[in-house]
Order: structure tokens, then sequence, then C-alpha cells
């Protein structure tokens, strides 16, 4: 039997539902056989993602279109492989298995079909990342959302029930803006094809153009919001800081859903002129996206506990992409690419990491902590030769360095990928298209570099007050099982800096194809019928 590479684009998301049903008839005691089913099915998706971005860069940057029913485009229901959507499914596999594996040491025995709801979260996730039209896009991202409802208030408690509780009445509304905005968009243009949309919206007559903008504004509000651009993303460091470690884990890729339909569709819909006035909605991107990050600073610097430090975080991250997708210029989406998945790996790796950091302290010791600070208590050295020379336990020893870590990639200082990236912003925003650089850009220039500050400022106190003076001396018990995720991560972000020249070449054909969509477009209309599966015969 002949797989062809039309076929091989839906298996990202058979794979995870395929699985993910089948673990539903087995009981949750038998553990080990859904771990295991769970782990090979995460590990099965990486190597056809591997796969698929070979495909996909290959031929100059190949489009590929699987019509589901092979009914022609654009009556098609598609699925679209191009870079963007094959480095995002990759992305989304690098981080589940690291999740899925910590999971393993305590969260996934403390609730019920914690597997199943894992898978079906990727499921979605890379439905909605391979999806060529919006109604299947609200689908994957329906799909995607039952399943974080689930593993959020997963292990229950009162403070994770109160925000789980709170994180879905807000994505309730977002699905209904999300439906109001592509009725809007159907009505007026008769088609849901993405790649038909960017045909037929600037031949829409002007009397109608008012609606058909409403209802891409709509539809854009339901995706700032899982973007997380401020003031619509109130929710989400709360509802990161108290959701499991391992889901927050994967709960950090979500966030980059929303930009990516975001970068999607404003290139494709309006992405002719680079500059701020370049597209629909680009200021309000723009602006909207310093907002967030001057919000995500404040919290950051403002964030006692460590979980709403990372929370705050992701937030700093969001809204740098933001303001740099309503920029529109070439070598700045490049190197956007670069940041989103070097700050999507960090992130990962600190929410596991926080867990074994706070394992054993309470609540109270970080306020017992601050309080001392406030007070000046502590301040006077104490001699005591007895803790002179006294090794460090290796447990903290390698929770000390994984910090360390994070906090270079959090701060973007060199020589990891964090710095890579911002450097690589910053070199594009000083050198634009246009020859002068704006005085927004200029905005963007020193949040970025302020951001790096107070994430510095930020994870130096946290460290102090955890590794070097903490309130309660405590050895956290840290399982095997559970650090190699961590180091897992820590290790691709040293591999992104090692490969960072390869890797932003990718980039860089990645954000021209973004830019100058006729390749997507010509793909997906004009795609033949799939070929059938042949069947091999001995001669």
């Amino acid at each position: 039997m002949i797989l062809t590479p039309e076929h091989l684009v839906i298996a990202p998301i058979l794979i995870p539902f395929i699985t993910g049903v089948l673990l539903l008839f087995f009981e949750d005691r038998e553990r080990r056989l859904k771990a295991s089913a769970s782990i090979l099915a995460t590990i099965a998706l990486l190597m056809v993602s591997i796969e698929l971005l070979q495909i996909s860069h290959t031929d100059g940057g190949r489009v590929v279109v699987y019509l589901l029913g092979n009914w022609p485009s654009p009556f098609a229901i598609n699925l679209v492989l191009d870079r963007l959507s094959a480095m995002m499914l990759i992305l989304t596999s690098v981080l589940a298995i690291p999740a899925l594996i910590f999971s393993l040491g305590r969260w996934h025995r403390a609730g019920l079909h914690f597997h199943t709801l894992f898978l079906l979260l990727l499921m979605g996730l890379n439905g909605a990342f391979l999806t060529g039209d919006l109604f299947n896009l609200f689908v994957f991202f329906e799909v995607m959302l039952a399943a974080s409802y689930g593993l959020a208030l997963h292990g229950s408690g009162l403070l994770r029930v109160k925000a789980g509780l709170h994180y879905i009445a807000i994505n309730l509304a977002a699905s209904l803006l999300f439906l109001v905005g592509v009725s809007l968009i159907y009505g007026n243009t008769g088609t849901l094809s993405m790649a038909d949309l960017a045909i037929r919206i600037p031949q829409i007559a002007e009397e109608n153009r008012i609606i058909l903008e409403s209802g891409i504004a709509i539809l854009g509000v339901a995706f700032l919001i899982k973007a997380g651009m401020w003031p619509l993303g109130f929710w989400l460091p709360t509802t990161y800081t108290f959701a499991p470690a391992p889901v927050a884990a994967i709960l950090t890729i979500m966030s980059k859903v929303g930009i990516y339909v975001l970068l999607r569709l404003s290139l494709l819909f309006f992405g002719e002129e680079p500059g701020i006035s370049g597209g629909f909605g680009s200021p309000i991107l723009f602006f909207g996206g310093l907002a967030t990050i001057v919000f995500g600073i404040i919290g950051v610097l403002a964030s006692q506990a460590l979980g709403r430090l990372a929370g705050f975080s992701v937030l700093v991250s969001s809204g740098t992409l933001l303001a740099i997708i309503g920029l529109t210029q070439v070598d700045i989406t490049a190197a956007a690419l670069f940041y989103l998945v070097s700050s999507t790996l960090a992130i990962s790796a600190f929410f596991m990491l926080i867990e074994l950091v706070e394992r054993e302290q309470s609540a109270i010791s970080n306020v017992l902590a601050v309080t001392k600070e406030a007070f000046g208590e502590g301040d006077e050295e104490e001699e005591d030769e007895e803790i002179i020379g006294v090794a460090i336990p290796g447990s903290i020893a390698i929770l000390g360095i994984s910090f360390v870590a994070c906090s270079i990639l959090l701060a973007g200082l060199p020589p990891l990928s964090g710095f890579i990236a911002k450097f690589a912003i910053l070199t594009a925003i000083l050198n634009p298209e246009g020859g002068a650089i704006s005085s927004a850009s200029w905005w963007l220039i020193a949040l970025l570099i302020l951001s790096g500050l107070s994430a510095l400022i930020a994870m130096v106190r946290a460290g102090i007050r955890t590794f070097w003076a903490p309130a309660v001396a405590l050895v956290p018990r840290v399982l095997l099982i559970e650090i190699v995720p961590v180091v897992m991560l820590l290790f691709m972000t040293l591999a992104l800096t090692v490969q960072a020249g390869p890797i932003m070449h990718f980039m860089e054909a990645t954000a021209v194809s973004l830019h100058e969509p006729r390749s997507y477009i010509e793909g997906v209309l004009k795609a033949p019928p799939a070929a059938p599966w042949q069947m091999e015969t001995e001669e």
C-alpha cells in the first residue's frame, strides 16, 4: 500500500483521535497501558510531523492539500500543509512528549480520562493548524477547547476549579463571537475557504464591505481573546497558574493558536503593503500588542508567585508577537517565528519546573519571604561553622541550573535562543523596508528591552528567595521522570541556538511565503483530487 503525501496530511489528526477514542474502552486503573499508548501516539505524531515538514520544504516550498471526500476546491473540506503549519505541528509534538512524560509522575492519576483529553487536545491543535476553511477551524477550535476544559479542571481543588470555570466562561463567549463572525463573513462572500476568501474579499461591493469587515473584526476579537491581548487576556495568568503543571505546559501553545490564525488570515486577506497601515486591523494589533507587553511587564514585576510570573510571561510573549504582526514586514515576521518557537519552549519548561521547585513549599513561605524583605529582617549574616562546606543536594543543583537557563531564555540574554530571537527582531526593526524607522517602532524596541530587564529582575528575585535564601530550607522530592522533560525542552532551546542559522533560513522562507500568499491560494484552489491508495502486487 502506497501512502502519498496528500494522505499523510490527515495523519496528525487521526493518530491522536483514534488513540484517544480507543483508550476510552479501557478502565482508568490500567494506567500503564494508557500511558504507553499515549506516548507511542505522540512519538508517532512527531515522526509524521517531521516527515510533513520535509515535504513542505521541498521544491522551494510545497503546498500539499488533502481534499476530504475528494470534492474539488473550494467546496471540499480541505487540509492544507505549508511551511508554517508544518512548523506548528512539530512544535506541538515537541511540547506534547515532555508534558505527557511529566504527567506520568503523578498527574495522570489525579482524575479520569487524562490521556484521552490530552490526545483530543492534540487533535484540536493539529486540526486548527492544518485546516483550510473557517468552519472547520471553528470545529477544531471547539475540540481543542473542550479538551482543555477537562484538563484545566483536572485534579480538582478550589482555586483550580474557580480559575477553570472562569476560563470556560470566557472561551464560551469567544466561541459565540467566532460563530457570529463566521456567519457574517459567509453571508457576504458565500464561502468559508480561506484561499477562496482571499480572492473574493477584494471583490466585495463597497456598500457590503462594512458588514464584511464587521464580521472579520468580530472573528478577530475571538482570536485576540485566545491570544491574550490586553484587555482581553485578564483570564490567562490565573488559569495557567492553577492548571496542573503538564497541562499549563501544553496550554502554552494554545495561546499561539490565536497568534497563528491572526498571522495567517491578516496576511492572506489584507497583506499587500508593509507597515502598520498596511492591512485591515494592523494598528489595533500593533498598539494592542504594545499594551499587552506593558501589562505583562507590570504583572511580571508584581508577581510574587512563580506561577503568576510564568503566566504574565505568556502575555509578554503574545504581546510581542501581536505587535510584530501589526508591522507586516517580512524580515520581522521571520524573526518573530523564531521567537515564537523559543519562547514557547522556554515557558513550557518553566511551568513544569515551577511545580518541582515549589513542591515542598507552602503558600505562606512566599509571603514570609516578602515580609522579611520588606522589614529588612535576615540581612545580618550569621556565622555558623556547621553549614560551611555542606554539599548542595543533587535535586537542588539540577533545579537551580534549569532555573538559571529559564531565566536566561525569558530575559533574552546570551548565549541561548531567547537572545538570538530578540536580536533578530531588533535588527529587523532597525532596518525597515521603507528606509526610515517609525516612532511607533521605537516604542516596540524600548518595550522589548524593558521586557527582558523586567524578566531578569523578577527571575533573579525569585531565584534568590527559592534557592539562595528560602524562608524554609526544604529539599524537594523530584522524580527522574519529572526532571527529564524539563531538561529535554531546555536542550531543545540549546539546539535552536546551535542551529540558529539553518532555522532562521527556514523562518525567512516561511515568512516570504506568508507575505506572498499566491502559491498558497493557487495550491488550494487548483488542488487535484487525491490519488487513491494503490495495492502493491507481486509479479
